[in-house]
């Protein structure tokens, strides 16, 4: 018969819940510094594309009697309403691309910021896109004095994008958005990874 009163043998120590392989955990870091400056750029190139839309929009009536004469220039042999319909149809032509390219641009940028694999490439493509027209279009809707001012705001805007496109190209920036995702080992809760 065992004594209900003896001493408790020992008993072994639990093994412990706790794994030293911790989940991966999704977690948000600030972008590097490159990134930083490439969204600060494309920011600043929207600012200066609204402000030449705006411009360009302000400026229509003084405008649309020069495009009407660069047109003439080319065929003198038409009708007047001829040339003010090409006039009109040239300057709101240049209109839409001007808004088209800014609204691309910034669903590009957004498409930066999300990491999606192959937005510099299409973000490159609204740069050659932009340079092109505007050096054609300029030519006909960018004559004048009022004209001048708009060259300098879409070049400033050209030449934003262009620099916010080489930072996005710097290393840091490169294997920023390689990565896709923030991960770190541990809870959810944890600020700091558990080791």
């Amino acid at each position: 018969m065992t004594d209900i009163h003896a001493p408790a043998q020992e008993r072994p120590p639990r093994p412990s819940v706790r794994s030293a392989n911790l989940p991966p955990v999704i977690v948000r870091q600030p972008p590097p510094l490159s990134v930083r400056l490439s969204q600060l750029l494309w920011a600043l190139s929207f600012a200066a594309g609204g402000i030449g839309v705006v411009y360009h929009f302000v400026i229509r009536q003084d405008q649309l009697p020069l495009i009407a004469e660069a047109i003439r220039v080319v065929d003198g042999t038409r009708e007047d309403a001829t040339y003010t319909s090409a006039a009109d149809i040239v300057y709101w032509s240049t209109f839409a691309t001007m808004v088209t390219l800014l609204i691309v641009q910034i669903t590009l940028l957004v498409s930066f910021m999300s990491r999606r694999e192959g937005t510099r490439w299409w973000q490159l493509a609204t740069l050659i896109v932009q340079g092109l027209l505007y050096a054609v279009a300029l030519e006909l809707v960018g004559g004048g004095d009022a004209g001048v001012l708009l060259r300098q705001v879409l070049t400033a805007q050209t030449g934003l994008v262009l620099l916010a496109l080489v930072m996005s190209t710097f290393p840091a920036a490169i294997a920023w958005t390689a990565r896709q995702h923030d991960v770190r080992r541990g809870t959810v809760a944890s600020s700091a990874p558990d080791l």
